[in-house]
């Protein structure tokens, strides 16, 4: 678990490093055990008032591309520095006239043992076209529940953080590394994800 100050420190370490002339404005920098996504807002292009919807699509999806391809060694030369700092891979992606495009992403696996009632779950679901497979499946499940719960998640993780506030105040607690920002041994991302490859 991730603390609040050590989120805001990561932060931080974005806002400073990146070039101010690379985003609109402070970029949006979420993070967890393997990744970090950085996601920053970018000009929409200027268009007509009364341009139609699918010449609208086809601007803002060439401004991103042309962002990606443009910022490509730029954001590279970041994401290698954070990923040696932070021991964690960087994603990238950017806000454009209202659209969000993720450039890359870490698919983490997570393994899991489900009981029969909870795998049935799972297969009705496959069987009613939701999902193609289980892993499917059980990724649709968190992604509703992080979609309906997100009050009581926040609970949670302040419930958390304040529960490692009091662990670090007691007789055993190690010194904190500023350059560490909570990666413990072992919070590697997977590097061979080929999501991961492309910056």
């Amino acid at each position: 678990m991730i603390t609040t100050e050590q989120k805001e420190k990561l932060r931080g370490w974005f806002i400073g490093r990146l070039p101010d002339e690379l985003f609109e404005e402070p970029a949006e920098v979420t993070v967890d055990r393997e990744e970090i996504t950085v996601i920053g807002r970018i000009p929409a292009p200027r268009l007509a008032e009364d341009v139609s919807a699918a010449e609208r699509e086809a601007a803002v999806g060439a401004r991103i591309q042309e962002f990606r391809e443009r910022t490509r060694e730029t954001r590279m030369a970041v994401a290698r520095d954070a990923e040696h700092r932070f021991r964690r891979k960087v994603s990238w992606g950017v806000v454009c006239d209202g659209e969000r495009a993720l450039f890359t992403h870490v698919a983490a696996p997570v393994m899991t043992r489900l009981r029969q009632p909870e795998r049935q779950v799972l297969d009705t679901l496959i069987g009613a076209g939701v999902a193609r497979s289980r892993s499917d499946a059980l990724a649709w499940c968190v992604r509703l529940v992080q979609r309906h719960t997100d009050d009581w998640l926040t609970e949670l993780r302040d419930s958390l953080e304040q529960v490692q506030r009091v662990r670090a105040q007691g007789p055993d607690a190690a010194p904190d590394s500023a350059s560490d920002s909570g990666a413990s041994h072992g919070d590697t991302a997977d590097p061979s994800t080929p999501d991961a490859e492309e910056e």
